[in-house]
């Protein structure tokens, strides 16, 4: 049999949480793999709103995404972990023998222990079923809005009402030349952010609104936005973009078949609230996949999630080995 390069702890995903359980898990001197579909670390924060702010994170009172995944990097690599981009996990097995066997897009992977750090698992944006959207997608309809710059002096329109909606409407407020924010029924996103939203110039169309069609210029873009009040009455407004911000549908993808306990809904993995333990020895779950009671999907929670994981992680690899390491300065202390 050829000889298998077995790591103590693979951790499947490089979204926030997987970067700080790479960090933590340097800090335990557990060798350490990440293995990530995407090309670029950071997960949704990367791959969706690089340039949006973030709120709900310890040390900073607001801080753009990409940012903030810039310093987690810088974090995570501390202890140079191997990183494995564009690597998608298809399947895991325990052996005979204990050690996990993941199967990627590139290979086999072995490992005493794995985190699953997989956020949502895939996303995909739902999509706004109005005439005009499909045909100007991409021609000033967005889905993904990456760059604040690119609304710099336009007139933009937001169809949403959640976190990601409203965080857009607050963050363009001072780029554009005028925000809409067009929903049906009243906002979901976090208090601090709406009340902020409320005291900003963006014009607010809600409850009760919601866009009818698009229009198109004569050049193939975006031109107006059509949509109806309450009352059924229909406005025309000008437009050169559109953020449709309606959320994502998720969807766990092989992780599924895995033999893990999923929630009734089927995207989120069933852990053990006190060590983060999945219904399989040796795997463990940390961030927005993983559910127990009185769950919060934060990153600040993430982030003792995945410290909890890996310390448990790290006993399950060698029972003689300390749980509680105590806190950093105890852990370089030791090392030094």
């Amino acid at each position: 049999m050829t000889e298998r390069d077995v790591f103590d702890i693979t951790i499947i995903g490089a979204g926030p949480t997987g970067l700080f359980a790479a960090f933590y898990a340097g800090m335990r001197q557990a060798r350490t793999q990440v293995i990530d579909s995407l090309e670029e670390p950071g997960g949704a924060l990367t791959a969706i709103y690089p340039e949006k702010y973030i709120y709900d994170v310890p040390g900073f009172p607001k801080v753009l995404a990409k940012d903030f995944v810039e310093q987690m990097v810088l974090q995570a690599e501390r202890d140079k972990p191997t990183m494995r981009l564009s690597e998608e996990v298809t399947n895991l097995e325990l052996l005979d023998d204990g050690i996990l066997k993941l199967t990627t897009s590139k290979g086999e992977r072995f490992s005493k222990s794995v985190i699953i750090c997989a956020g949502v698992g895939a996303f995909e944006p739902k999509r706004l079923d109005a005439p005009g959207v499909a045909e100007l997608e991409g021609k000033g309809v967005h889905y993904f809005a990456k760059r604040v710059e690119d609304f710099r002096h336009r007139d933009v329109v937001i169809v949403g009402g959640g976190d990601s909606a409203v965080d857009w409407a607050v963050t363009l407020e001072s780029v554009a030349s005028h925000v809409t924010i067009i929903h049906r029924s009243k906002f979901r996103a976090h208090e601090a952010t709406v009340r902020e939203l409320e005291e900003s110039r963006v014009e607010m169309r809600y409850p009760g609104c919601e866009v009818v069609e698009v229009h198109g210029a004569d050049e193939g873009h975006l031109h107006a936005v059509s949509y109806k009040d309450a009352t059924g009455e229909v406005f025309r407004i000008p437009a050169h973009d559109l953020i449709v911000a309606v959320g994502f549908l998720a969807d766990l993808g092989p992780l599924k078949t895995w033999g893990l306990e999923l929630t009734d809904r089927r995207n989120q993995i069933v852990v053990d609230k006190i060590s983060m333990a999945t219904s399989i020895p040796g795997v463990f779950a940390a961030g927005d996949i993983c559910f127990y009671p009185a769950k919060f999907k934060l990153i600040a929670n993430g982030a003792a999630e995945a410290v909890t994981a890996v310390n448990h992680a790290v006993t399950h690899v060698d029972p003689g080995a300390r749980l509680d390491a105590g806190h950093s300065t105890n852990i370089m202390a030791a090392r030094e």
